[in-house]
This record gives C-alpha cells, sequence and structure tokens, in this order.
C-alpha cells in the first residue's frame, strides 16, 4: 500500500521566492530582477515638464510683443486654458496684467499701449516659474531674478505713470476684495467653534489622503500632497506629520491662523461639500478664495440647469459669502447625485501640465459616437458567440446566455477573458489608438469567498498580482520606439503593471472602513469617464510610455449585490496626432460599459457556484502576443 505524504510546504515556498525574484519584464523572462548595470531604455533627464517649461519660455522671450509674451506663458505654449493660470495668481499679479495686457479672469482689462512715448516710470519684470505659474515683479516687490524656481530669466516690462496709477485702483479693489473674504472665512470658521473645526480638518486630511496630487495657492502660499514639495497628508506625510498644514493648525488657536490657511481650509470645504473630493481637482493650479469657489459653483449650476431642464433649477444663491456658497454646494453636491442617476453623462477634462480637471456634461451621442460603436459591435460579433448592432444589443445577448463567460473560447481559457480581449483589441483599432486597454481582478472566486466571510483584511493584503491589465497596442505603434517589438512589449507590460496597480488602489475604497482597510493606501474610486490632454508631463511612468492623449472610461462591477466603482476600466491612449474628443470618450464608454456588465455577470456565475479564474494577461502573455 502506498501511504499518501503530505505536499513539501518548504519546496513551494522556495519555487514561489525564487520566482518572485525573477525579472517580469518580458524581454527579460527568467533572468534574475535587478541584475541590469543600468535602465535598458533611458529617458531624458528634463523630459516631461521640465522640456515644455523650457519651450514655453523661449516662445515667450521670442515672441513680438508683451500681450503675445505673457499669453504664451499663461497657455505654457498652448498646452493649457489661460484662465487656469490667471487664478493662480495672487492680487498683485493679477492686477499687473490687468493694467499691463488686459488679461484677468473675471473680466477683460485695458491693454496698455507699451508704445516708448509713454515714458518709464517703473521697470517691472515677468518671469515663470517651475511649477508653471506666471511670476510678475510689481512696485512693492523685489527683483525676480534672484528667485529660487526660476525657469531661466525674465522679460523686463516699463511701466507708465498711468500705468502705475491703474495699478494702485486695481490692487485697491482686487485686495479689498480678499481680505473682505478672508474675514467671512475667519468669522465662519470662529462659528464653527473647536469641535467644528476639527471634525473639519480631520475630514480635509482624509481628502489630501485620498485624492490624486493636487497643487492649490492661497495668497503666496503653496498647498500641495504632491511630491518632495508637499505639506499636506498623502504618499509621503503620514495623517498627524508635523509638517502637515492641516496637522498643526489642530492644536492652533484660530486668532494665530494665517489668512492664507483660513482661505485655504475654509475654501476646500465648500469644495468637497459640494461634489466630495474629486471636486478638489477642479481647483489644481488655482487661488483658494471665495471668488474663485464662486466661479466654480456658478458654472458648475449653469451647466447642471442645462443638464436637465425637466428638474427644477438650482437657484443662484443671494450673495458669495460663506454661508450662501455652502448652501449652492450642498444644493450642486444634491442635484449631482440626481444626475448621476440619470441619462446623463458627466466627465472631466483633464490638462495634464497643471493636472487641472474640469467637470463637463456630455452632449447627446452624434453620429461619430454611433458610427464607432457601430464599428465596435460588429467587430465583437464576429469574434464572440453575441451578436448586436449596439451595446444595448450586446449586453442582452450576453444577459441571455452569459454561461459561455465561464467555458474556453477561441485562444483563452475562459469566455471572459475572450471577451476582455477582444472588446481592448477593437477598441485599439476602431478608435485609432496606438494602446487600449482594460484591467480587473484575477480571481472573482477569490473575491467572492473573502466577502462572504467579511474577511476584509484579507482583502487589504492582496498584492498586484491579484489583478491584471489587457493592453492591446496598434500594429503601428511600434515606430513609437524606434520599431522594436521587444521594447515595444516592456512598455506594454510597463502599462499592465501600472494598471494592475490602479486595480489594487481603487478596490478598497469600496469596503467597510475597518481598521486594516483605513490604513491601507487606497484613493476614492473613479466614477465618471475623463478625457486628458498632455498626460506625458509629471508622472515618469507616462513619460517613458508617451502618454499623451487619453481616455479613461472607469466602470462598477456588482459582485454578491455590493457596487465596486472603479473594478474595471477602458481606456485609449495615443501618443501623438490628435487628441481624443467627446463623441470618442461617448463611444468608449459604452464599450467600457459592456465589459463591466459581463465582469458581473461573471460574477454571478461564480456565485452560484461556478469558477471562473483569469490566467492571461500576464508579463508572458504580453511578450508572445506583441514581441514574439
Amino acid at each position: 500500500m502506498t501511504i499518501p505524504t503530505e505536499p513539501d510546504r518548504t519546496l513551494d515556498r522556495r519555487a514561489a521566492m525564487a520566482k518572485a525574484r525573477q525579472s517580469r519584464r518580458p524581454s527579460r523572462l527568467g533572468r534574475a530582477a535587478g541584475a541590469a548595470g543600468e535602465p535598458d531604455y533611458l529617458t531624458e533627464k528634463d523630459a516631461g515638464f521640465p522640456a515644455l517649461l523650457r519651450q514655453t519660455w523661449q516662445r515667450a522671450a521670442d515672441a513680438p510683443d508683451l500681450g503675445t509674451a505673457v499669453d504664451t506663458l499663461l497657455t505654457l505654449a498652448g498646452h493649457v486654458p489661460a484662465d487656469i493660470q490667471l487664478r493662480a495668481l495672487p492680487v498683485e499679479a493679477q492686477s499687473a496684467l490687468k493694467v499691463l495686457v488686459g488679461r484677468s479672469w473675471w473680466e477683460d482689462g485695458r491693454a496698455t499701449d507699451r508704445s516708448e512715448d509713454a515714458g518709464t516710470a517703473f521697470l517691472g519684470e515677468i518671469g515663470l516659474d517651475r511649477s508653471g505659474r506666471v511670476l510678475v515683479r510689481v512696485p512693492s516687490k523685489g527683483s525676480l531674478s534672484g528667485e529660487a524656481g526660476l525657469v531661466d530669466g525674465v522679460l523686463r516690462v516699463p511701466w507708465s505713470a498711468e500705468d502705475l496709477a491703474d495699478y494702485q485702483v486695481e490692487l485697491a479693489l482686487a485686495a479689498g476684495r480678499w481680505h473682505a473674504g478672508v474675514r467671512d472665512c475667519r468669522n465662519w470658521l470662529l462659528a464653527a467653534e473647536d469641535e467644528g473645526r476639527r471634525e473639519i480638518l480631520e475630514q480635509l486630511t482624509e481628502a489630501a489622503l485620498r485624492t490624486a496630487p493636487f497643487v492649490l495657492y492661497a495668497g503666496e502660499r503653496q498647498y500641495t500632497n504632491f511630491r518632495d514639495q508637499n505639506n499636506l497628508t498623502g504618499k509621503t506625510l503620514h495623517p498627524g506629520h508635523p509638517d502637515c498644514v492641516l496637522s498643526s493648525l489642530r492644536t492652533t488657536p484660530l486668532e494665530l491662523w494665517a489668512d492664507s490657511d483660513v482661505l485655504f481650509v475654509t475654501c476646500l470645504t465648500l469644495l468637497v461639500r459640494s461634489a466630495g473630493y474629486a471636486r478638489i481637482e477642479e481647483a489644481n493650479g488655482t487661488q483658494l478664495t471665495l471668488d474663485h469657489v464662486a466661479l466654480l459653483l456658478e458654472r458648475t449650476r449653469a451647466a447642471y440647469n442645462a443638464a436637465a431642464p425637466g428638474l427644477p433649477a438650482v437657484p443662484a444663491p443671494a450673495a458669495y459669502g460663506v454661508l450662501a456658497l455652502g448652501g449652492l454646494a450642498d444644493a450642486l453636491a444634491a442635484r449631482r447625485r440626481e444626475l448621476t442617476g440619470s441619462s446623463v453623462r458627466l466627465y472631466r477634462e483633464i490638462h495634464g501640465p497643471l493636472m487641472h480637471k474640469i467637470e463637463r456634461v456630455a452632449g447627446p451621442v452624434k453620429d461619430d459616437a454611433a458610427r464607432l460603436e457601430a464599428a465596435l459591435c460588429a467587430r465583437l460579433s464576429e469574434r464572440l458567440p453575441v451578436r448586436g448592432a449596439t451595446f444595448a444589443e450586446l449586453s442582452a445577448a450576453l444577459e441571455g446566455s452569459p454561461g459561455w463567460l465561464a467555458e474556453p473560447h477561441g485562444d483563452f481559457g475562459s469566455g471572459l477573458e475572450s471577451l476582455v480581449y477582444e472588446a481592448v483589441a477593437a477598441a485599439t483599432a476602431v478608435f485609432d489608438a496606438d494602446f487600449a486597454m482594460s484591467r480587473g481582478m484575477r480571481s472573482l472566486p477569490a473575491l467572492i469567498e473573502a466577502l462572504r466571510a467579511e474577511a476584509y483584511p484579507r482583502i487589504a493584503g492582496w498584492e498586484i498580482p491579484h489583478f491584471f491589465c489587457c493592453v492591446v497596442p496598434s500594429k503601428e505603434s511600434k515606430r513609437i520606439f524606434g520599431g522594436s517589438a521587444s521594447r515595444l512589449a516592456d512598455t506594454t507590460w510597463a502599462i499592465s503593471s501600472r494598471m494592475q496597480y490602479n486595480s489594487w488602489h481603487f478596490l478598497v475604497g469600496n469596503l467597510p472602513k475597518v481598521p486594516e482597510i483605513a490604513a491601507r493606501d487606497h484613493f476614492v474610486p473613479p466614477a465618471i469617464p475623463d478625457i486628458a490632454y498632455y498626460s506625458d508631463q509629471h508622472h515618469n511612468g507616462h513619460v517613458a510610455a508617451r502618454v499623451r492623449f487619453t481616455v479613461r472610461s472607469p466602470q462598477a462591477v456588482e459582485v454578491l449585490g455590493r457596487r465596486f466603482n472603479g473594478f474595471m476600466d477602458l481606456r485609449l491612449l495615443r501618443c501623438e496626432g490628435l487628441p481624443f474628443d467627446e463623441q470618442d470618450l461617448l463611444a468608449a464608454d459604452r464599450a467600457s460599459a459592456f465589459i463591466a456588465g459581463a465582469t458581473s455577470l461573471a460574477a454571478a456565475l461564480v456565485a452560484g457556484g461556478t469558477d471562473i479564474e483569469v490566467t492571461a494577461f500576464d508579463s508572458r502573455w504580453h511578450w508572445a502576443t506583441i514581441a514574439e
């Protein structure tokens, strides 16, 4: 008789550790990780944002007149809307630009005649700092030439006596509004009392921790959770860190708060009240003042009212103080919930150089989006065992016979894998994208088992390999990487790895906030799509992969009756050429919803006892499908 033996767990662990020590880069499969003497693919040291700043400054210095030079600086050589930069200026600089070149965020000013006959009463300067903000030397300030962080030199700007007189008037008006706003905010914080202020600071600390990088200003002070200059809780500063402004304010009497801190805390609270943490990024790169918050909320009110003419209009506030703006913020939050539960589609427009987001209301689906959808559905009908001329028809067919999602299909171990791949491949071709991708979770059975056991700490402990991302490049995308199939495969896997991280980063944001979930790094899961312009600026991975123009459509997936926002998405990427537009986004959003619907159906099958595991889309798969 043969006596069964226990498997050698020690050998299993050794094998797993040996595999973990191997490189997962497709071109280095089977080799030891970290053994290369230098990076395989070098990126220029100042690629991305530093290069854009240099280009912008050179164009401004070569401009034929001051107005053109200022417009070049404000738009970063045409890469961002000018009004973002105008709203970044402190009162002295905004008053000066209104007088000198007629540029302001609230109304057109007088463009001064720059003829030499006017005479020079004061020699000012204009510069650009490494955060992309325009700097202006005014009569009360010293020379910019000694400023740390200046991109290059300065533009000398002569002021006439008339300019100085007009500047005094503009500055008095702007400073008066600013100080009035500070008083209003301080009184509001005073009325909140100690306990109310503590709650506000706790909420904003959580917002900074769970929100993507942002850079905000109040007066001359910068507030950011971004990289080495951060002074807010984020990737570097943990909650309670003494260098975090919000943490230090908890034990500081209100009377000792700086005016900039008073504005920052109050205005950020108003933004969060209007749409949750996501609204913070819509102020990215700008000054936090009551005037600017009022402008943002009023634009939003107009857009929401236009989007839902059948609903009672959100009324304009009687005034623009903190209390009135708080009421408007609450009304907008309520209307936003109504809109997201309707056929209205909200999305964000992202301007990468300043990480600034603008919420938009999508218009109707037009011929372009309908044409794209028809082409996508035709390809999927040819390659999958479902038929339909629209995604609604494809989804209905899939819901009628979902069982094949658990069975082998084509070259894949499950229909779900095949559906994800075919949808992504179709998107690459139909949208004329250099890459398309979709991400998700490898083991729905493991997730369902953990949810049934309420084992949330177990889910929090899962690592990036528990997730997948299928990336499909276009046939022509090798040209972007010197014609090298090997480099294309490595880049594709790098993109896939990053998208797996995004799934890891978002998943637990949908779970109850037990201590293990609260302690684990995560962002609030995304819920609306976006279009991004010039994303190849700050993120090192985006710079290396040349991620310039993108569409992203995150979708919720239902698992055991629980809605998981941001569980998956469909992304389109172009490294060059034209950006995507709203009609591209609307078509991509429907394609993404189709994949999400299939994933929800697969989860329901698993909940009923079917086993579905996603084993494809690892580094070896990306090497085999691209390089080989």
